[in-house]
This record gives C-alpha cells, sequence and structure tokens, in this order.
C-alpha cells in the first residue's frame, strides 16, 4: 500500500491552465474519488498520477517520491480505462497476462497471477473466451483483472462504469467495492456521478474548474458542504437553493447571519408538507415523478421558483393544488456569498 501526495501541482496545455496549485494528501489504502462536471480536471489529475500528462508546475509524491520525470511503466500504479481496451484477437487468458508477457515475467509465474486474479473476479470459467463473447460487465472485469496482475501499489480508475448500463453499474460498483475490501490497495477512482462517489469513497475530492472546492467523506460533504457548488452537486436530487428574500422573516436560526444575500439551502427530503397555514414556503404543486417507494414533487412559489420535495407518504396533492412546506431549522444550510456559515 502507497500513500501519495500533491503538492501546488498544475498543469497547462499552452496558456490555458486546467490544473491549478492543487494540494492533495491521500492515505495508504484509502479509495478516493474525484468528481465534479465534464471538464473540471479530474481525468487530467488521473493521468497525471499515472505518467501519462506530463507535470507543469509542483510536486508528485508516491510512496515518499517525486514522480515528476519517473515513467509510467516505474510508478507502481496501475490504470483502468472508461474504454475496455481488450485485444480481440486474444483470449481473456492472454489479455489479462500481456503486460506481464510484455515484461518477460516467467510463464508460470504470470499463470499464477492470472489464476488468482480470475478467481478474485469470478473470471475463472471465462479465460479461454474472447471479448466478443463476453457481457460488458465481464469486459471491465477483465480490464480490472489485467490491472490486478500487475501488482501495482496504486490502482487508478477513470469512469470505468460510463459504457455500462444502469443495472449493470449499479453491480460493478459493488464489486469495485469488495476488491477494494480484499486487496487494500489505494484506489484513485474518476467519476461523474455523485452516486457512484457517495456509495464507493471513503473521501471524496469535489473539484470544479481546475480547483479542489472540498475534500471530506461523503457524510461530511453531504452534511456541511464547503459552499452552494458542492451543497448542489452532492445530493439527489440536488439541494434548493433560495435567497432570504423568497422567505421573508419565518426562518429564524440562531447564530447565523442573514442578509439580503443569504442563500438557504434546503434539501427535498428534509422538506415536508405541512397543514399549517402559516408554514415556511406556500405555493402550488406544478409536477410529480412516481418512483414507487417515494414522489418527486415540483413545487412552484408565489415568485416562480421551483421547489424539489421527496414525498414519502400514500397520499399526493392534486396537480394544482395550493400546498405549505415546513423544514427543521437544524437542517437548514446558509449560505453568504457562497460559502457555507
Amino acid at each position: 500500500m502507497t500513500s501519495l501526495s500533491l503538492e501546488r501541482v498544475r498543469k497547462s496545455f499552452g496558456k490555458h491552465e486546467v490544473i491549478r496549485d492543487i494540494d492533495l494528501r491521500i492515505e495508504d489504502g484509502e479509495f478516493i474519488v474525484f468528481v465534479g462536471p465534464s471538464g473540471c480536471g479530474k481525468s487530467t489529475l488521473l493521468r497525471m498520477i499515472a505518467g501519462l500528462e506530463d507535470v507543469t508546475g509542483g510536486d508528485l509524491n508516491i510512496g515518499g517520491r517525486r514522480m515528476n520525470e519517473v515513467p509510467p511503466s516505474r510508478r507502481g500504479v496501475a490504470m483502468v480505462f472508461q474504454s475496455y481496451a481488450l485485444y480481440p484477437h486474444l483470449t481473456v487468458r492472454e489479455n489479462m497476462g500481456f503486460g506481464l508477457k510484455v515484461r518477460k515475467v516467467p510463464k508460470a509465474e504470470s499463470a499464477a497471477k492470472v489464476a488468482q486474479a480470475a478467481e478474485i473476479l469470478k473470471l475463472d470459467a471465462l479465460l479461454d473466451r474472447y471479448p466478443r463473447e463476453l457481457s460488458g460487465g465481464q469486459r471491465q472485469r477483465v480490464a480490472i483483472g489485467r490491472a490486478i496482475v500487475a501488482s501495482p501499489e496504486v490502482f487508478l480508475f477513470d469512469e470505468p462504469l460510463s459504457n455500462l448500463d444502469a443495472e449493470l453499474r449499479v453491480h460493478m460498483r459493488a464489486e469495485i467495492a469488495g476488491l477494494h475490501r480484499r486487496l487494500g490497495n489505494t484506489m484513485i477512482y474518476v467519476t461523474h456521478d455523485q452516486i457512484e462517489a457517495m456509495t464507493l469513497a471513503d473521501r471524496i475530492v469535489v473539484l470544479r474548474d481546475g480547483l479542489v472546492e472540498q475534500v471530506g467523506t461523503p457524510k461530511e460533504l453531504y452534511e456541511n458542504p464547503a459552499n452552494t457548488f458542492v451543497a448542489q452537486f452532492i445530493g439527489s436530487p440536488k439541494m434548493n437553493l433560495l435567497p432570504a428574500s423568497s422567505i421573508g422573516g419565518n426562518l429564524q436560526l440562531a447564530g447565523k447571519r442573514i442578509d439580503g444575500q443569504t442563500m438557504f439551502g434546503m434539501r427535498p427530503e428534509h422538506l415536508q408538507l405541512s397543514s399549517q397555514a402559516d408554514a415556511l414556503l406556500s405555493g402550488k404543486l406544478v409536477a410529480s415523478e412516481y418512483s414507487g417507494s417515494e414522489t418527486l414533487l415540483h413545487v412552484e412559489l408565489e415568485d416562480g421558483t421551483i421547489v424539489l420535495v421527496i414525498n414519502r407518504a400514500q397520499q399526493v396533492p392534486e396537480i394544482g393544488a395550493a400546498v405549505n412546506l415546513t423544514i427543521e431549522p437544524s437542517l437548514v444550510h446558509v449560505f453568504n456569498d457562497g460559502r457555507a456559515v
């Protein structure tokens, strides 16, 4: 197992700076997820760790050694890409052992490593098949197996589940989490899907425009977002943000500075329908989305703002009905100038 540290790491393509002075430490055996919108720099940062992109500035250390100029093959990392990148003319066994063959690892040792990885990933019965004979999930397991046989100290995953359907993504998430528990290696995983980030990570690194917005456990980011960007990126459906002016003086929060720039954050699952006429928010129901265990309500306030509410009750108001909403004050997030207070 190996720790990593990034010290004021920067990356530029010409005059365009895509990674800006990132400081980050990743401990031995951690499962770290880089998450953020498209173009935020998460895949570029992963490729810098792998050695596939040069570091423009700062220091990248793996296992206490500076790696800025060290070639990828000597960094002790293995990468699993979004595309499976399997050789179509090679069997599963040959695909998994190809890197070992290139490095002239003895055949007996290579066969043992492939067999061990196949057992971990439940690929034993598929070793003599070709990629065209496999499902998408099986192909992705082969790609992961190819990384395992390299015996890396650090696993890097670049959106490995993006090409899979929704049901298979859920299954593969569980498999990757189980793999981390069994192997104990440091793992860094890139995704734009915050559900993947929440379910897999020991800690999440939220990126935007090449900068780290916040680092923390899934629970820390959900319960204490540092700013409105993190507040709306983490959690599904996203947090409602309402200006203080839309609520008036109905919400009193002890110890919180509230002024004309204040925004209140309320998660849809924390808002409740209320029969009280003097409830915190009032509006009309303009849409509802039934999903079995719950219904997502779209409530339009008097100023036209749409508020999302998760309703788990059996009865749902009719479209167009007037509704009142309330929330426990301790669950309200307060932001001034976009930052949590």
